[in-house]
């Protein structure tokens, strides 16, 4: 009979100063010993909406590798993870805690990250580049979204990809965001003949930038709290459509998650969303615990 092995890991709260709000994430720091299927296993056993794993990097620029998994499937990239992660890293020393910049390999290639130091770090990553894809009906994505075609604001949805394929809506209002609802049927009606996977985002502009929702049935999350990864695709479209400056150093935050306040802020560095589009967030420890693999 094995004998069963411990592994340790960590849970945090991304895109968040307070404990129980964000997006949980759980990490496991040294999953060297893991293959994929039991970190799908693992990823779906813990049913949060990600799970990351640290591996030794194959490429000498980058700090650790990650590997990315929901609950259903493995991503080449998510936002929340990645800051999550990086957090971890510091915390544990893996990478110094005086460090101001690092790299992290993950299945898309390598996500720069860059540290706003003090006493609670401001962890930012650079989106990887945007990939623009069709545009969708509005009154279609208005009835999947159990909304009126009157509800939405005068742009057409359109599908953008940082890695993450992402459907960006926009709605006129913050009770507009609040009583939509996407459930997997109505994403196969929305999807129609399309064979990839993709989540819905929904948003209004605010004051402050944008708030807003995101839901991802096919990826076995039915809200997700925090969406680092759709960051990139707003921002493109709200600069194109004129709800934020086209200003070198735009900031704005996104407000996002029903039950679970997240606080995503996002800033442009050039005029043009190729210049460069940087997404951060707070992190907060929760948990720290061994999960025992094996015969007992």
């Amino acid at each position: 009979m094995s004998q069963a092995k411990s592994y340790r890991y960590l849970v945090v709260d991304v895109f968040t100063t307070e404990p129980f709000a964000g997006n949980p994430l759980a990490v496991f720091p040294d999953a060297s010993e893991l293959d994929g299927i039991t970190m799908q296993k693992i990823a779906r056993e813990l049913n949060l909406a990600e799970t990351a794993f640290v591996l030794p990097a194959t490429r000498k620029d980058c700090a650790a590798r990650v590997r990315i998994f929901t609950p259903a499937k493995e991503m080449a990239f998510a936002g929340h993870p990645t800051v999550g992660t990086a957090f971890v890293l510091l915390q544990e020393e893996t990478v110094s805690r005086g460090s101001s910049a690092f790299i992290l390999e993950e299945e898309i290639g390598p996500i720069p990250l860059r540290i706003e130091g003090g006493q609670r770090p401001l962890i930012w990553l650079r989106m990887p580049p945007i990939r623009e894809g069709r545009c969708y009906d509005s009154s279609l994505c208005a009835r999947v979204l159990d909304l009126e075609p009157q509800d939405l604001l005068p742009m057409k949805p359109q599908l953008l990809s940082a890695g993450n394929p992402t459907l960006v809506v926009a709605a006129k209002d913050k009770a507009v965001v609040d009583r939509a609802w996407l459930d997997l049927a109505g994403l196969k009606t929305l999807k129609g003949a399309e064979s990839e996977s993709f989540c819905v985002f929904l948003f209004t502009p605010t004051p402050d930038g944008a708030y807003s929702r995101m839901f991802a049935p096919e990826y076995g999350i039915p809200e997700d709290p925090a969406s680092g990864s759709c960051m990139g695709p707003l921002a493109v479209l709200m600069m194109r459509h004129g709800l934020i400056p086209n200003a070198a150093g735009t900031r704005f935050v996104s407000e996002q998650g029903t039950g679970r306040r997240s606080l995503l802020h996002v800033e442009v560095q050039g005029k043009e969303a190729a210049d460069g589009i940087y997404v951060g967030g707070y992190v907060t420890p929760i948990v720290e615990a061994v999960m025992k693999i094996g015969s007992h």
